[in-house]
């Protein structure tokens, strides 16, 4: 990365706290296996095909968090230019609009802001990848039966902010000098979706001439 790309992609620029994985465990050497074939230059659809012998689950549970801690770097360089004036409505375009549901305090489809919309899709997610129950850490503890129907609904909500970013404010990626970075990530997220079947290929459908 270069000393331009460093300044931009800083860690006080981070949207959200880095999700890390403990030095020792399973999980950690898949993530410097990953990390390792990305940063070998190594074509990026080889890069996310499963290991031979490793667990689709820690597989998929390393490239969460992974991907999760991109994206937030991501948004992080742009949410100043992301505001309830500049993006009163979470969307990709006038043709997708992304509503917000938690069960929670949101039961039902809800119009958000941008940013408001980001804020609770990223405290949602951490949520989810720090519940021991959902995300373990512990050698010998098992995945819940739901763990890919669960990462499927996290991942389908990290690619809206791709959306999001590409559509709204790409011109403020290009004026940092971002973007090779941001479409090596992007392609990246792409191909290890559409490899492990893990998003619709509607949910797609935006970014499809990207």
């Amino acid at each position: 990365m270069s000393i331009a790309l460093k300044q931009v992609f800083n860690k006080d620029k981070t949207f959200r706290p880095k999700r890390k994985f403990e030095p020792g465990t399973q999980r950690f050497e898949l993530h410097k296996r990953a990390q390792a074939s990305l940063n070998s230059g190594v074509d990026l659809k080889a890069a996310v095909q499963l290991p031979s012998g490793e667990d689709q689950n820690d597989w998929v549970a390393v490239h969460v968090v992974d991907f999760f801690n991109r994206i937030n770097l991501i948004y992080g360089t742009i949410c100043e230019f992301c505001t309830e004036r500049t993006c009163p409505v979470m969307s990709g375009g006038p043709k997708y609009e992304y509503r917000w549901q938690d069960d929670l305090k949101y039961k039902k489809p809800t119009a958000l802001p941008a940013p408001q919309y980001m804020n609770l899709l990223m405290d949602w997610i951490e949520v989810q990848i720090n519940n021991e129950d959902i995300f373990p850490t512990c050698v010998g503890v098992p995945f819940p039966k739901n763990f890919l129907q669960i990462c499927k609904k996290i991942l389908c909500r990290l690619f809206r902010v791709f959306v999001h970013v590409y559509i709204h404010h790409f011109d403020r990626v290009i004026v940092m000098g971002a973007e090779a970075h941001v479409n090596t990530c992007y392609k990246h997220f792409y191909y290890f979706v559409t490899e492990m079947n893990l998003i619709d290929r509607k949910e797609l459908e935006p970014l499809d001439q990207r």
